[in-house]
């Protein structure tokens, strides 16, 4: 807890990933950061998540992919939010808590902005999620 927040331009990570953060090799006395889970074994699970939206035009929200496992887990990770088009697709890095081995079902989850003025429907037209060896 003494190493957050982060400085704006982002945390460097140690790791397979340190390579994207060549930049701030040059750095003196620069700190690194690795991502766990909350919980033995303490791994995270690096899956890249693409979204194309169907449904409505536009509209603002959020989308939220939420994981369960075999011993009922669940854990919530969002992948976007603010103004959304079924004309983007969004992608995003997930470190995930829950073991690919042992996940049961990933749920789609649209949360409509509060003031939003459209009864809008959404969902997801396609959701591909890669994960691999090298992460």
């Amino acid at each position: 807890g003494d190493c957050f927040p982060c400085p704006q331009e982002g945390c460097p990570m140690m790791g397979h990933y340190a390579d994207r953060f060549s930049e701030k090799l040059k750095r003196v006395d620069q700190k690194y950061f690795l991502n766990t889970a909350a919980d033995e074994p303490f791994a995270t699970w690096r899956q890249k998540v693409f979204i194309k939206l169907s449904g409505v035009k536009k509209t603002r929200g959020d989308i939220n992919l939420v994981y369960y496992d075999t011993q009922g887990n669940s854990k919530e990770y969002e992948v976007a939010n603010g103004d959304l088009s079924q004309d983007d697709v969004y992608t995003k890095y997930l470190d995930v808590e829950i073991n690919p081995k042992n996940t049961t079902k990933i749920e789609f989850r649209w949360n409509k902005a509060i003031f939003s003025l459209l009864w809008a429907r959404l969902g997801a037209e396609t959701v591909n999620i890669i994960h691999g060896a090298d992460g």
